[in-house]
């Protein structure tokens, strides 16, 4: 058995001012591993449309959030940013989150936390980004945009812009403790 060596960059301080570098970390471990599946979190689409300049020729999937996850029938993710993705041959896959559906909704109604929000708060002792990176490959997963046999890389942030970014085995969310963590690129450290 061969031991793998893997640097592991810990930003001072999470948010936006991270993703440039998380993202060129982020790159550059896919090519060392010969990774070609890259997920990413985007709100407004401006991470994704950065991400989609930089991973051309990969499959690149822009995972937004749910219509309505501010108010009700309004979508964050702006056109000017979908049409970047789009033109540098990126996917986009806007869905349900996987750790806070009904849970949430639950949550909202009568003040208890449900499994979903367990695991959501336990993944946050790593960082949000680490909670964004499990969420979103289980979303790409269940919507078919990637498999459950190769690793991929997943990228997330805390608010807005990148600041996490991992190598993952993917699962779909019901079968969500065959995920792993194999290795952090870049996380806050917190």
């Amino acid at each position: 058995m061969t031991n793998i060596t893997c640097k592991t960059i810990y930003f001072e301080k999470p948010g936006p001012e991270n993703t440039e570098e998380t993202l060129k970390l982020a790159k550059k471990r896919a090519e060392k591993r010969g990774i070609k599946n890259i997920i990413v979190a985007s709100t407004t689409g401006e991470t994704g449309a950065k991400a989609s300049k930089l991973f051309k020729n990969y499959n690149l999937i822009v995972v937004t959030h749910v219509t309505g996850f501010r108010k009700p029938d309004f979508q964050e993710f702006l056109p000017k940013h979908l049409n970047t993705i789009q033109n540098n041959g990126a996917k986009t896959l806007t869905t349900a989150h996987a750790f806070g559906t009904l849970g949430r909704a639950t949550n909202k109604k009568f003040g208890t936390i449900q499994i979903d929000g367990i695991i959501s708060n336990v993944l946050r002792l790593f960082s949000q980004g680490t909670k964004v990176t499990c969420e979103i490959t289980c979303m790409a997963t269940d919507a078919g945009l990637i498999k459950t046999d190769e690793e991929i890389i997943a990228i997330g942030g805390t608010g807005s812009g990148a600041d996490t970014a991992a190598v993952l085995k993917p699962s779909n969310t019901h079968a969500f403790f065959d995920l792993r963590i194999k290795e952090i690129i870049c996380k806050p450290r917190l």
